[in-house]
C-alpha cells in the first residue's frame, strides 16, 4: 500500500470522527462520487505521490483534492464545510501505519459555481510529507 493510500485512509478516518463536520454532511464523505449523489457532500478528488526521500531516509511528497459539493444557494454552506476541513487536516497529527507523518498543510482552498448551474462546487488541496 502506498503512503498517498495510508494518508487518505487516515484522513477520512479523522473528518468522519468530526462530530462538527458530520453535522453539516453527515456520513457522506466518499472515495469519488457516487451517483444520486446526496447534498452537501465530500468527495476524494486527484490525489499524487511523488518522491521526498532524503539522504538514508525514504519518504513521499502527497498532495489531494478534496472536492465539496453544496446545493444550498450562495457559498456560505460549501465554505462552512470548507472551514472545518481546513481546521481538521492543517497541521493534523496523524498516525499513519507503515510511514511517519512530517508535515500536512491545506495549501488551497475555493469555492465555485459548478458548470450545472445550481451547485456550488469547493475544492481543498492538501499536501503532506511522509517518511517510511
Amino acid at each position: 500500500m502506498t503512503a498517498a493510500l495510508d494518508l487518505q485512509k487516515a484522513l477520512v478516518a479523522c473528518l468522519l470522527a468530526d462530530a462538527d463536520l458530520v453535522a453539516l454532511v453527515a456520513d457522506r464523505i466518499h472515495d469519488g462520487a457516487p451517483r444520486g449523489l446526496a447534498f452537501p457532500s465530500v468527495t476524494l478528488g486527484a490525489s499524487g505521490q511523488a518522491d521526498w526521500s532524503s539522504g538514508d531516509e525514504a519518504g513521499g511528497d502527497i498532495r489531494l483534492d478534496l472536492h465539496v459539493w453544496s446545493r444550498a444557494i450562495g457559498k456560505r454552506e460549501a465554505w462552512t464545510i470548507i472551514g472545518h476541513l481546513m481546521r481538521l487536516l492543517h497541521d493534523a497529527e496523524r498516525g499513519l501505519a507503515g510511514h511517519a507523518l512530517v508535515l500536512i498543510r491545506v495549501i488551497y482552498a475555493e469555492v465555485r459555481l459548478d458548470s450545472d448551474g445550481i451547485t456550488e462546487h469547493g475544492v481543498v488541496r492538501v499536501a503532506a510529507l511522509v517518511e517510511d
